[in-house]
């Protein structure tokens, strides 16, 4: 277990404490470390052994981090632990194609050299992203991190919130906030419904070596059956992240190594030479999700407990990052004019600020993926000419790269140079 000078306290029935967060992920810990930052007590339950999260073998995972997730981890003090394993992404091309095209047919380039803040983002790999946040949180004073441990029941009263763990733990808290994935037991309990629905789309990811440098180019193509994404990691390596109709992707998953290059290249291209696998393969089924409410009493959700979108523009980690850092800075604001951090006028600051941001996220991807993930000659015809009009207006270029490299809206304090 982490921190075991704060865990002694949990021998007892109950423990007190500012927030309980549920989920110990990149959201759940991001979320603890800002909490801690701001001068709050914060006890992360976590479900899975703190073994599996710290091991440090690359496992083909890898995350774009906007250039506002990236200020986000310097303002935690993170970022010179991260940075020199961080690939920055310096140009962005969209392709529309079909297999065997590659990458060779231009749509749209990004080039970060249009604003002036620098890089439009950083690749970097989960083994090193979720080693940073664990350290972090195993020393800091204010974090209690318990794990493995899961919540069976959660319970509102007058002044305060409580968790029944399965160990038989109750911890009672100002604040309960939801960090626990789409399938959210938090949003359950607490009565909160969700739209969500399948894409018949299955997201095949793993990281690939390469002949050739990427120059810190990320690729996005278009291809009939859904988006691939090829995005620059360190040295000659790109991760993947590669849609295709559900039952054929389970057909490529099982396939053997060289079997699964072997549709991949066609779909690739050869614009950065020969290609090998890097580390281990995965698969997820894609869909929307959108709970009813991010608020509840006393309770708040983050991450994909609150909204998972299509990965077709890449901003699922940067918007559940977004969601901490905001309820971090309504908190922080709160607590500083002596307010009841967990009021409902308190969390309705939070809900407005996230919840019309995150539905115009996760309807953009939405119909992004629906008019892309096709072949059809009337859309093939329009969206290429949408895509030539905006390469053409250097304008409308620079805020579509302000908006992807999350510089646009009302930014939290955390996520401010």
């Amino acid at each position: 277990m982490d921190n075991p000078g704060r865990a002694v306290i949990l021998r007892g029935m109950k423990d007190m404490t500012d927030i309980i967060v549920v989920g110990g992920g990149l959201n759940g810990a991001a979320l603890a470390l800002g909490l801690a930052k701001a001068g709050l007590d914060v006890t992360v339950i976590d479900a899975l052994p703190g073994e599996a999260r710290a091991d440090p073998a690359f496992d083909g995972r890898s995350y774009a981090l906007a250039l506002a997730s990236q200020r986000m981890l310097a303002r935690l003090g993170l970022w010179p632990r991260l940075e020199a394993a961080a690939q920055p992404m310096l140009e962005i091309k969209v392709t529309d194609g079909r297999v065997g095209d590659g990458a060779a047919f231009l749509g749209l380039h990004f080039d970060h050299a249009e604003i002036e803040e620098g890089p439009m983002g950083f690749m970097v790999e989960d083994r090193h992203l979720r080693g940073v946040l664990l350290a972090a949180m195993a020393a800091s004073d204010r974090i209690t991190h318990l794990a493995p441990e899961t919540v069976v029941a959660q319970s509102v009263e007058a002044r305060s919130a409580s968790v029944t763990l399965a160990s038989g733990k109750v911890l009672r808290g100002r604040l309960i906030v939801g960090a626990d994935g789409r399938a959210s037991g938090t949003r359950e309990r607490a009565g909160i419904g969700r739209l969500h629905w399948g894409y018949d789309q299955t997201a095949l990811v793993c990281a690939i070596a390469h002949e050739r440098p990427h120059n810190g180019t990320a690729h996005q193509l278009f291809l009939p059956s859904g988006p691939l994404a090829i995005l620059p990691l360190t040295g000659n390596r790109s991760s993947i992240v590669w849609s295709e109709r559900r039952g054929l992707a389970e057909d490529i998953n099982a396939l053997d190594a060289a079997a699964y290059l072997q549709v991949l290249r066609p779909r690739f291209g050869d614009f950065l030479g020969d290609i090998d696998l890097a580390g281990a393969r995965f698969s997820y089924p894609l869909g929307l999700s959108l709970a009813d409410r991010f608020v509840a009493e006393r309770l708040a959700l983050v991450g994909d407990a609150a909204h998972g979108v299509h990965p077709i523009a890449g901003q699922g980690l940067n918007a559940g990052l977004r969601d901490v850092a905001a309820l971090v800075h309504v908190l922080a604001h709160a607590g500083r004019r002596g307010e009841d951090i967990a009021s409902p006028q308190v969390l309705a600051r939070y809900e407005v600020w996230r919840r019309f941001d995150t539905a115009t996220l996760a309807l953009a991807t939405d119909v992004f993926n629906r008019i892309f993930s096709n072949d059809r000659a009337l859309l093939r015809g329009l969206r290429d000419l949408g895509m030539r009009a905006v390469q053409s207006a250097p304008a409308l270029r620079r805020a579509f790269i302000r908006e992807a490299a999350g510089l646009t809206g009302d930014v939290p304090d955390l996520m401010r140079v």
